[in-house]
């Protein structure tokens, strides 16, 4: 589905103090792979999200998404494979805070063909356990619903991948492994999913972790038994008693 070659990324001017983010990264991820991208602050990964996601272009190499060269597409063509193909997972939710849940989760279809966009953000909800909370406004939820309605929202155009940017980074403990069970259950459903964290236990939930450092990669290895999340939130729920 993915294929980096020799991506890299200058941040600055020729002639300026320069920051090489990426530098010179080659990297293939399977359709229906599960997997973690893992670094600390300055590591690169954001800015590999970035790439991934089409929000950012790389200063050279090559990035081929369903064997299609990424770089001489239009700005109106990445656009479209954004929009209809990449479901986006931020760490902050990026919720209008007076709109209620079901309308957050409309916003992405609101200039699509689709006609019944009501239903299909009625599902998405459900999908992600909150049929019971789609009047509420965001700032009337706690921080994991409000999570919850923003990957509704990512996954209400049925996207082929998801990408999620620190989406626990916000969250507790217990609030955070109930939102990594919803990425293991799309990817159950044969989506394409990829964390972007600084959590090892996070990513240890995955199938396969790719480890960056000052823009390389450093390590990318699969998992060979990830973390049982309904075993920790039932250690959490006892501790919690």
């Amino acid at each position: 589905m993915i294929q980096l070659k020799n991506i890299s990324k200058i941040y600055g001017k020729a002639g300026s103090q320069q920051v090489k983010a990426l530098d010179n990264v080659s990297l293939t991820i399977n359709k229906g792979e599960f997997v973690a991208i893992v670094g600390a602050s300055g590591s690169g990964k954001t800015t590999m999200m970035n790439i991934l996601g089409m929000l950012d272009r790389q200063t050279s190499g090559e990035y081929y998404f369903e064997n299609k060269v990424v770089s001489i597409l239009s700005n109106n063509e990445l656009a479209s494979i954004r929009s209809g193909k990449i479901g986006f997972v931020f760490q902050k939710f990026h919720l209008l805070p007076k709109t209620s849940a079901v309308e957050n989760v409309e916003l992405p279809l609101i200039y699509t063909d689709h006609k019944d966009i009501r239903h299909m953000a009625l599902e998405a909800l459900n999908k992600v356990g909150l049929s019971n909370r789609i009047k509420h406004r965001s700032n009337e939820l706690s921080s994991g619903q409000q999570q919850r309605v923003a990957i509704a929202r990512a996954l209400v155009n049925n996207p082929e991948m998801i990408l999620g940017d620190e989406p626990t980074g916000n969250l507790d403990s217990q609030t955070g492994l109930e939102i990594v069970d919803i990425f293991q259950q799309m990817n159950r459903t044969g989506k394409t999913v990829i964390l972007i964290t600084h959590q090892q236990n996070i990513a240890e939930h995955t199938n396969r972790i790719i480890r960056i450092h000052d823009g390389k990669i450093v390590e990318d290895y699969r998992v060979q038994n990830p973390r049982n999340i309904a075993g920790e939130l039932m250690k959490l729920d006892t501790m919690n008693k």
